[in-house]
């Protein structure tokens, strides 16, 4: 390990960042200097500049990537560095607000049906029932089931936050079921890993891809489907029968409301609620005057 690269990963611990946050941190620093064939210590703006322009150009990354980019950057000159850092000289990317796909309750269930193993039925239930996401997944312990309370207990989830989300009764019959398939009975881990899933470790997040990936396509669902489609299906499907936004916020883990209010676009019941201003004016019938489109 480099001094640096010591250096920074010291800052990111004292600031209790996350785990994946470090990885991608450091992977970003260095690339950084891998695409200059320099220390980074040695690079300024204008190398910044290039290497962001760069990232768009040649890599064609999403804005929203960049952006993380260019935030590792500035911690790195910033808090291990000790340099000072000039938005206008390096601005963040405007963001890139893309709705997201949303599956019918019909296809969710069609999904399920199709998983490939009564273990990736299992894990889309529970992606489905929770809307936890796949880190969360894979790290849920057999403790973290409160059956007297009916409530899952996600700890350590993004932001390093707790959080507590309802248990539906046919995930808990489907959890019991899942542990008595178990040959091995864990002690601490949900969803154990290793082919058998008899390891002291959890599953990996690639499990939970794989789950949703092979259940969509035996299932003929043409949309792309991963572990966080049923994370927007959790919400957009709560807002619809009734729940309110902030509710749906914490059962999130969103530390904003506004990143919650993006399933008001989603909600199908919400968007047909909402009358077309075309529907108001007084317009005749439809007139055939021999044009228009054939």
């Amino acid at each position: 390990m480099t001094h640096l690269r010591k250096l920074m990963l010291e800052e990111l611990e004292r600031r209790n960042y996350s785990h994946n946050t470090v990885r991608a941190y450091l992977m970003t620093i260095e690339d950084f200097a891998r695409y200059f064939h320099k220390s980074p210590d040695t690079l300024g703006p204008e190398h910044v500049r290039e290497y962001q322009a760069s990232l768009f150009r040649e890599r064609k990354l999403a804005a929203n990537t960049v952006n993380q980019r260019v935030g590792a950057l500035r911690f790195f000159f910033i808090k291990t560095l000790r340099r000072t850092w000039s938005v206008d000289e390096t601005p963040y990317p405007k963001r890139v607000i893309r709705l997201p796909k949303v599956l019918s309750p019909e296809e969710v269930a069609r999904l399920i049906e199709a998983a490939t193993t009564p273990f990736y039925r299992t894990i889309l239930m529970t992606l489905y029932a929770t809307g936890v996401r796949r880190a969360e997944l894979a790290h849920l312990k057999i403790s973290d089931i409160d059956s007297q309370r009916m409530v899952i207990h996600v700890q350590g989830g993004k932001g390093r936050k707790d959080r507590d989300i309802m248990l539906s009764p046919k995930l808990l019959e489907a959890l019991r079921e899942h542990w008595r398939s178990l040959r091995r009975k864990p002690k601490v881990w949900l969803f154990p890993g290793n082919r058998w899933h008899t390891a002291d470790h959890p599953i990996t997040t690639k499990i939970a891809w794989l789950a949703c990936r092979e259940a969509a396509t035996r299932a003929g669902i043409r949309k792309e489907v991963h572990p966080h489609t049923l994370r927007h299906c959790f919400a957009t499907h709560l807002l619809e029968a009734g729940a309110d936004l902030r509710t749906i916020q914490i059962l999130l883990g969103h530390r904003d409301l506004e990143e919650t209010t993006i399933y008001l676009h989603l909600s199908q019941q919400h968007l047909n609620a909402t009358p077309s201003p075309l529907d108001a004016l007084p317009l005749g019938g439809t007139r055939n005057n021999g044009g228009g489109t054939e």
